[in-house]
């Protein structure tokens, strides 16, 4: 037992020797280098199967320290493996990222790639819809204008009449009764203009703010 675990525990210290070999060896040979350490990690194993069988034919007065020394042969194996799998996934992703860059820089963008081609027919006809619904709002807009001002001269003519009323009023001494309604009529009249003024800024408002 003691021959084999010396040899074994020798490779163990070749193969961590050869690890630090990893990052300096060139692209092209280090393929090499990751199947000859696996291969010495897999001797390695094998080795310590058997050492296994021979730590437990030991007398029992030393069995127990033989099978410690051959688990601490296992634990440096096993980090050894460890260390070298995430070696290889690191020059993998490595690999990979520059060869999406090559493909990237290497490729050749024409006016007629699909990739770059802009649909000419679907952005002129987004323009004339806007274009459309532009002026559609420029109408409505015009027609909110119009009603407003319709209903300013409808508050002007309403003031003149009623002043003009109470001057007739006046001139004919109708009662106080009288002329209270015909001021509660004027009010209700004001009411109602300020009302629909209210009622076409909501409409403008709300059309600018969904169509716009």
């Amino acid at each position: 037992m003691e021959t084999l675990y010396h040899q074994t525990n020798k490779q163990i210290h070749e193969v961590q020797s050869h690890m630090g070999s990893l990052e300096t060896t060139d692209h092209q040979s280090v393929h090499l280098l990751e199947n000859d350490l696996l291969s010495r990690i897999n001797l390695i194993f094998n080795n310590l199967e058997r050492l296994e069988i021979l730590a437990g034919k030991e007398p029992p007065n030393r069995r127990q320290n033989a099978k410690l020394r051959v688990d601490q042969l296992k634990y440096d194996v096993q980090h050894l493996q460890t260390a070298l799998r995430n070696f290889q996934h690191r020059r993998y992703t490595r690999d990979v990222q520059e060869r999406e860059r090559e493909e990237l820089m290497s490729r050749t963008f024409t006016t007629n790639d699909a990739d770059t081609s802009i649909p000419i027919d679907e952005t002129l006809q987004l323009n004339s819809n806007l274009h459309n619904a532009h002026k559609g709002m420029d109408d409505l807009l015009g027609s909110g204008s119009g009603i407003l001002s319709g209903l300013r001269d409808q508050r002007g003519t309403l003031k003149g009449t009623h002043k003009k009323m109470l001057d007739v009023a006046n001139m004919l001494g109708l009662s106080n009764t009288v002329m209270r309604l015909i001021e509660k009529r004027a009010t209700q009249d004001k009411f109602i203009m300020i009302g629909g003024i209210l009622l076409t800024c909501i409409v403008m408002f709300v059309v600018i703010k969904y169509l716009g």
